[in-house]
């Protein structure tokens, strides 16, 4: 079952004024069918294929003379010579729509984009189903640990292709294309147990120093490595908050995994009881919602705005918006019963700030409410 993706508008938004547009995001998040449903005319063309690859490499007047408008390029990283080419035809010709370009090494293709495309590219991200297309598409899991431990991934959804199958292979093709190219061969097995120890601190400070330790490299190698996770889009860091509250909090971001069903399988989950079980459900069930928050907020085309509150007195918040109207705070709770003492440290926080504050708790619970002006919110109404 193909599950209709929020991001198509804004595409389209692009679309209109933009002589190239770039879509970028994890591996099998659903970039290539979704470009291909809205576009049908376009021709497609795959870089990561060898012939494809050689062509445009070898002689890529010619191969953009062939595929002069309305062509999707999928993993146009793979031919950097290919952008400088495209800059001189689209400042000839600027029609919006042109060209789109896809790929899932957003740091080779930012960096391409920014040296040759600067202001002629429109940029989308396309991640994981999230919990909100999910509910459109009426596909929602009956409980959150499923949710979790199934993760969001589309082949899962149109296939029905269990975790056990899916994740493996997800991690090896990830491994293969896009790690082996920037981590010599000789540390791919240590950057795999890298990944297995990030996933035992999602939801947690990250301490570079302590996570070198436990991988046995250096702190600048796990500062890179940690950079190709997230130009990969497998994890992003939520960096703290400071500003209208008096004090500086915590300078350390937190670490977080786009998809909790890649995180479960990380740390050696084989079902859904085994996330119930799991010694720190709070973090996980944390990681869904923030991670949540992220992708609706691509999805609906806006940069999120999002970051945690924690001072020296460990008083902390998990979700802190900045917007124009002021602070929302959100606090995350897996537990299934609401309680007030699950506001206590909000509250304290909010009596903090300097500028007008928003309320909102996300708990385990399937019912939504309001009380003690805080919206009470069950985890598939994020």
């Amino acid at each position: 079952m193909n599950i209709p993706r929020r991001l198509k508008k804004h595409i389209e938004e692009l679309g209109l004024y933009y002589p190239i547009i770039s879509l970028t995001g994890p591996r099998q998040a659903g970039k290539t069918t979704l470009l291909k449903k809205m576009f049908p005319s376009y021709r497609y063309v795959s870089l990561e294929d060898p012939d494809q690859q050689l062509r445009a490499s070898n002689d890529p007047r010619s191969f953009l003379r062939q595929y002069d408008y309305k062509v999707i390029f999928d993993e146009a990283q793979r031919v950097p010579s290919l952008f400088s080419y495209l800059q001189t035809i689209v400042d000839e010709d600027r029609q919006a729509g042109r060209y789109i370009l896809s790929g899932s090494q957003n740091f080779l293709l930012r960096k391409n984009i920014t040296q040759s495309l600067a202001g002629r590219v429109g940029i989308a991200h396309l991640f994981p189903i999230d919990i909100q297309e999910i509910n459109e598409a009426n596909q929602r899991p009956a409980s959150y640990e499923e949710a979790i431990f199934k993760g969001f991934y589309p082949a899962q959804f149109d296939t029905n292709i269990p975790p056990h199958l899916f994740y493996p292979s997800y991690v090896s093709s990830y491994i293969e294309r896009d790690v082996s190219g920037l981590v010599s061969p000789t540390n791919l097995n240590t950057f795999q147990r890298f990944l297995q120890i990030c996933a035992a601190n999602a939801g947690q400070l990250l301490n570079y120093a302590a996570i070198a330790a436990s991988v046995g490299v250096s702190v600048p190698t796990i500062q890179s490595w940690f950079s190709i996770l997230e130009q990969s889009f497998l994890v992003f860091r939520l960096s703290p908050y400071f500003k209208n509250f008096g004090k500086r909090i915590v300078k350390s971001p937190k670490l977080y995994f786009y998809d909790t069903g890649l995180l479960c399988y990380l740390l050696g989950m084989k079902s859904s009881q085994d996330v119930i079980n799991y010694y720190q459900l709070g973090a996980i069930f944390e990681n869904l919602i923030v991670a949540e928050q992220m992708k609706i907020a691509y999805h609906n085309g806006e940069k999120p705005s999002l970051y945690f509150y924690r001072d020296s007195n460990q008083l902390e918040v998990d979700l802190l918006r900045d917007t124009a109207a002021g602070i929302e705070l959100t606090e995350i709770k897996a537990n299934r019963t609401f309680s007030d003492k699950m506001l206590s440290n909000m509250n304290k926080v909010a009596s903090l700030g300097d500028r007008p504050i928003s309320k909102k708790l996300i708990y385990g619970g399937d019912q939504s409410f309001e009380t003690q002006a805080t919206n009470i919110t069950a985890w598939f109404d994020v």
